[in-house]
């Protein structure tokens, strides 16, 4: 059985010389860490030490306005490919990822390889999660974006689907 003291000073060894940024948390034992990402620009997980075992969180997206059943049978569905991780929905509707690892398990090796798979599972499906739980959303911002000749970038990767046959900016690409 690893202690306290040692797995936090393993989780802050690692964390400086992994170049992520990450600051304390308000709770004894916790370590707030940035991931950048792909599609979803940052990940910011959780790290709580407890006495036996090493918690993570990390929001992956707010409650969906549509499409509720989809989007949790997508979840569940990657939950099988989910090394010791799942997603779960909180009492809001929201969804996380987490996970629960003993102590003893927890080394440099260990901590890149939990990070990673958290950011793989918040990064990954994020664009397909948007479609399936906001598309109604995001269609409205496009028009009205659109209809205000405001920039597009941020809905870029949502083109095909987004923009109307006919629209002026159906084809054009925004800086």
């Amino acid at each position: 059985m690893t202690d306290r003291a040692t797995v936090c000073a393993t989780i802050e060894s690692y964390l400086r010389e992994s170049g992520l940024e990450w600051e304390p948390g308000s709770r004894d034992g916790e370590y707030v860490v940035t991931l950048p990402g792909e599609k979803k620009l940052r990940t910011v997980a959780s790290l709580v030490v407890a006495d036996t075992a090493v918690s993570v969180s990390a929001f992956v997206i707010r409650n969906p306005d549509e499409n509720h059943g989809e989007v949790y049978r997508f979840l569940l569905r990657r939950n099988l490919r989910l090394p010791g991780l799942a997603y779960a929905v909180d009492r809001a509707g929201d969804v996380y990822v987490t996970g629960r690892v003993p102590t003893a398990g927890v080394d440099a090796t260990y901590l890149d390889q939990l990070l990673g798979v958290v950011l793989t599972a918040c990064d990954e499906p994020f664009n397909e999660l948007l479609v399936m739980g906001f598309l109604s959303s995001m269609r409205k911002e496009w028009e009205w974006r659109v209809s205000r000749g405001e920039s597009l970038r941020n809905l870029e990767a949502f083109r095909g689907i987004l923009a109307r046959p006919g629209d002026p900016e159906a084809g054009q690409q925004t800086t």
